[in-house]
């Protein structure tokens, strides 16, 4: 099968527990909470999405028609003679929807520890090294296990007490982007100083202006 990818490129992770850990960041096209056009953005489920994840015309962005050639693109983009193993962050849109084992088998031949930002609705296959869950309220959540659970907050119908019981190893609370950012932080700060069990994540890619 072939594998439509937004973008890939190599960065600083900027969110979650692996916060400013260098990784190449791989989007894949496509979600199955929105199209990813405005105009339907008020019927998605996940209508507060930002992030572009739309056509494979990114950075970096194609049509991989074999896993091998994907994951020989991200292994050159790893710098080279670093004593650090390789990272990649497999992202969306949602991942799941095109990842395979033959991606994993492929990425893993090349020497990457793997890492999946997921939204739940979807099982993924064996031998991922990371997954992190971000669940979006009024969608499916049926992977309710996995190293992360990363929710936005505040949203209407998502409570975080409801997954404090859930079999992940780390739990995140990251403030909603939008017009209300300085208020979901501070909301943010209050939920997490109050119920200690959940971090914050901030988004500080955005706040330093690098992909």
């Amino acid at each position: 099968m072939g594998y439509k990818i937004k973008e890939m490129y190599y960065t600083i992770q900027g969110e979650g527990f692996h916060t400013g850990r260098p990784a190449v960041f791989c989007r894949f096209a496509g979600c199955n909470l929105w199209s990813g056009h405005e105009k339907d953005r008020k019927d998605a489920v996940c209508d507060f999405c930002d992030t572009d994840f739309v056509g494979t015309s990114g950075p970096g962005g194609g049509e991989f028609h074999y896993a091998e050639d994907l994951a020989s693109f991200a292994q050159n983009l790893w710098p080279e003679s670093v004593n650090a193993k390789p990272f990649i962050v497999c992202t969306g849109g949602e991942p799941l929807l095109q990842m395979d084992d033959a991606v994993i088998n492929s990425l893993h031949e090349n020497g990457f520890e793997i890492a999946i930002e997921t939204n739940g609705t979807l099982i993924p296959p064996e031998g991922i090294d990371w997954v992190c869950v971000s669940p979006k309220a009024n969608a499916d959540f049926i992977l309710q296990q996995g190293d992360e659970l990363k929710i936005v907050y505040p949203q209407p119908g998502m409570d975080p007490a409801m997954h404090k019981d859930l079999e992940f190893d780390h739990f995140s609370l990251q403030p909603m982007d939008g017009p209300n950012l300085k208020k979901n932080i501070d909301r943010t700060v209050q939920y997490c100083l109050k119920h200690p069990q959940w971090r914050m994540s901030l988004q500080t890619h955005k706040f330093l202006e690098i992909p």
